[in-house]
Parts: structure tokens; sequence; C-alpha cells
């Protein structure tokens, strides 16, 4: 009797469950609709579920009175409406990447893969970093009994350059954009664009496969080509998306202090976990000098389970609605 969404910018997914069961899920493509309330209708049309108790939709974006302006597409949700829709009042909007850390505490140790044992803190905070095709990052305090999720839009502050290669990029970028943010890196657009650097000045040989394609998002094409070859230009891009990925994780690490654990969501990093075992992520996480030895003792783990933002909508739904 709850409806769950994780509504991203490039796919949405919803759950229905009874009873803590699962009983029908859709995936949908966000592009092919002008709304997502015309989405929702067709969901209800296609399932015929019964009625919805309460609802509980993460989506990519600020969330604001439960209100929410989709950032990667050109989406108003608004819980009021929706509640129409549903016919119930207990209709709520997140952000996704709340969603996904309201989803953790319902994971198993199985559905992590641990990137640093490290030394974790039951008394700390814990933050998590998710790259798809946004970077959202959120935090969890822990007020002595448990842990509150919370969104953040810090995947959009100012990307933050720590060597000559890095300050090659930005002049890079800054001649394309107005505004270069660790998104405009840290995501499937930004995966191409690092390519593209690479190439365009002249540190890395084109991939005729990657210049070939017409593929709408070359970034899947480049994963395909890094995990098959591991060197090349695809490769390459790869391995400096996961450094500069590393260096915002433990950017975030410290600005939540989250020595209770740092967390990879998204749908990226599983695709080339590979690379993320490479010292290179834990390298780049730890480098920040003072506090080198304080980033080694927080554990990072990746978050494994495609559904985290479902099962936290759900338990946020739940909560939310006294389920």
């Amino acid at each position: 009797m709850i409806l769950a969404g994780d509504v991203g910018g490039t796919k949405v997914f919803l759950a229905y469950y009874e009873n803590e069961k699962c009983i029908t899920t859709k995936r949908y493509k966000s592009k092919e609709f002008s709304q997502f309330a015309s989405l929702l209708s067709q969901f209800l049309e296609e399932t015929k579920i019964p009625r919805v108790k309460a609802a509980c939709f993460g989506v990519a974006g600020p969330a604001k009175d439960n209100v929410c302006r989709a950032t990667n597409l050109p989406w108003s949700l608004d819980a009021q409406e929706l509640s129409k829709v549903l016919k119930t009042p207990n209709v709520f909007l997140i952000n996704d990447v709340e969603a996904n850390a309201w989803g953790i505490a319902c994971l198993s140790k199985e559905e992590f893969c641990v990137l640093n044992q490290g030394t974790p803190s039951s008394r700390g905070n814990q933050a998590l970093i998710s790259a798809g095709t946004g970077l959202g990052e959120a935090g969890l305090v822990w007020d002595g009994t448990k842990y509150h999720p919370f969104a953040c839009e810090g995947g959009h502050v100012d990307f933050g350059p720590r060597n000559a290669l890095e300050i090659e990029l930005l002049s890079y970028l800054q001649a394309q954009y107005n505004h270069v943010s660790y998104e405009r890196i840290i995501s499937g657009k930004g995966l191409y664009l690092l390519y593209r650097f690479l190439v365009d000045t002249g540190k890395e040989k084109a991939d005729p496969a990657i210049e070939a394609t017409k593929e709408l998002e070359p970034q899947k094409e480049i994963t395909k080509r890094a995990m098959e070859e591991r060197e090349g230009a695809c490769a390459k891009a790869i391995s400096f998306f996961v450094t500069i990925y590393g260096a915002e994780a433990g950017n975030l690490a410290l600005k939540f202090l989250s020595t209770g654990g740092l967390f990879l969501g998204g749908g990226i990093v599983p695709n080339i976990l590979p690379f993320f075992q490479h010292p290179n992520f834990l390298e780049a996480f730890t480098a920040k000098g003072r506090f080198s030895q304080l980033l080694q003792e927080i554990p990072v783990k990746v978050v494994l389970n495609d559904q985290t933002a479902l099962l936290g909508a759900k338990r946020y739904a739940q909560e939310k609605g006294g389920l």
C-alpha cells in the first residue's frame, strides 16, 4: 500500500509495496514524458494497483515545501497535485540521494563492496556521494540513537583543481561553460568531457570506436572500451574520473566529518568497480594534508543494490505516513 519512486534524469523506477513485499515494479525513460504526473498516470493505468496509503518519490533535484524542480529534466513535481492523482494526502517528495541515504539502513552487508575497511566511529556521522546523470550528495547525522538523512546540493559547488593537469582541465571546461562544478566532471556526461579533454589536448590518441559512435550517451561506449582494454584514452579518462571522484569524496567526508562511513551510490561506480578498487581512488580520498590520517580511518563502501533509493523512499513514506 506504499508507492515508492526513484526519479532520475535518465530513468524513473516505481515500485508498489504491500506488507513489506514488493508487488509491482516498472522502469521508464524520463525523457519520454513531458511531466512526472503523466508518467505516474500511465503507471497506475498499466498496473491497476489498489489504493495507495502513502507515497514517496526521491527526485534528482532540490525539494522544498514538498515541491521539487528536477535538475536535469524540465519537470516540476508538486506533492499536492500528485496527492490528487493518487487519492491520498500522504505524498512526500525528497531528494533522490536523500532517498538513497534512507535506504542504506535497509541493506545487508553483502550489498556493499568495501573499498576501505577503516575504523568506524559508532557515534560518527555518515555521508553519501552518488554519480549518475548528475552528482548528488547527502549526509546522515547521528543523534545518539539513530541516523537522520538530509539532502544537500554539494555536487554543484565549484570544481577545485589540485594540480597542473586539473588546472588545465578547468581552463578547458571554462572555455565551454559559465560554471564548472564537480557535477560537470563527476557524472555520465563528465566522463565523456574527460575523454574529450585528453584527446583534444593531445595527451591521448582518439579511440576510433568512440569517434565513430552515434550513441547519444558516448560515456557508455567509453566505459565498455575501458573495461575491455584497460588502456588507451577511454581507460585514462576513467582513471582521471576516479581520481577526481576520490578527491571530492574526501572533501565531503571532511565537511560532514563522516567518521561513521562514506558511501558511494549511483549507477556508474558498480559498472567500473575495478577502477575504484585501484589505489588511485583512496590515494585521492585521503590526500588532505594534516587530515590524511583521519580519512584513512573512515570506512568507504560502494552501494551495490540499484534499488536502494526505492527502499529509502518506502522507508520514508512509512515513517512520515505513520504506517
